[in-house]
């Protein structure tokens, strides 16, 4: 019977770890060393499989609770806008990841303050299949991006030397992740301004 309780937590528990781990990031991006950005990468996609598992266990347990609802967003959304400050501010002012970085910021706050306009009339708008696919590509996007950070090129040539690659396969993999990071960071910002439509859609409806 205790178990069985405490299992039905591990969703919030893992939720709540996630909102734990951002201030870790964001220290982390200050560790002096060559693998700052595994380090960094690493915590940020650990943080982004609790965001996956904690809604699938709460749905294979029957443990979804109020507390989940309300909190699970406001986790998802901390550690997006705080990572995405971060690649901000670490990535010297690059358009090519401050435009879509901001369009997504942006576009989280409105959709927030929409969610609850909408929770106050009691009218509810359920996740679509496109916001869930938005979410898994920024998530990777992030991760590739914070992956192609500072302390990147000792950890590519070590990979290199790891797998014995030839200097053609290195001069033609260079600076592939930071690349597909950037072209997922635009993908999702798109999909960002589609789904935020939706929601706008649906509130200017209701006003």
């Amino acid at each position: 019977m205790v178990v069985n309780m405490f299992s039905k937590k591990i969703p919030n528990i893992l939720t709540v770890a996630r909102i734990f781990l951002i201030p870790v990031i964001v220290v982390s991006f200050y560790i002096p060393g060559k693998i700052t950005n595994l380090i960094v990468a690493s915590l940020f996609l650990a943080a982004s499989l609790t965001d996956y598992f904690d809604g699938y266990l709460a749905r294979a347990m029957k443990a979804q609770s109020n507390f989940g609802k309300c909190l699970d967003p406001i986790a998802d959304k901390l550690l997006v806008a705080v990572a995405l400050i971060m690649l901000i501010h670490f990535s010297y002012q690059d358009l090519y990841i401050t435009v879509p970085a901001m369009i997504i910021i942006c576009r989280e706050i409105l959709v927030s303050g929409l969610r609850e306009f909408l929770a106050g009339i009691n009218v509810s708008v359920p996740v679509t299949k496109l916001a869930k696919w938005k979410t898994g590509i920024q998530m990777t996007a992030i991760t590739l991006l914070l992956l192609a950070g500072e302390g990147s090129d000792y950890t590519y040539n070590e990979v290199m030397d790891i797998f014995e690659a030839s200097d053609f396969i290195k001069s033609s993999l260079d600076g592939v992740i930071e690349n597909i990071g950037i072209v997922l960071l635009s993908v999702s910002a798109f999909l960002t301004v589609v789904t935020g439509y939706i929601y706008l859609k649906v509130g200017l409806k209701k006003m």
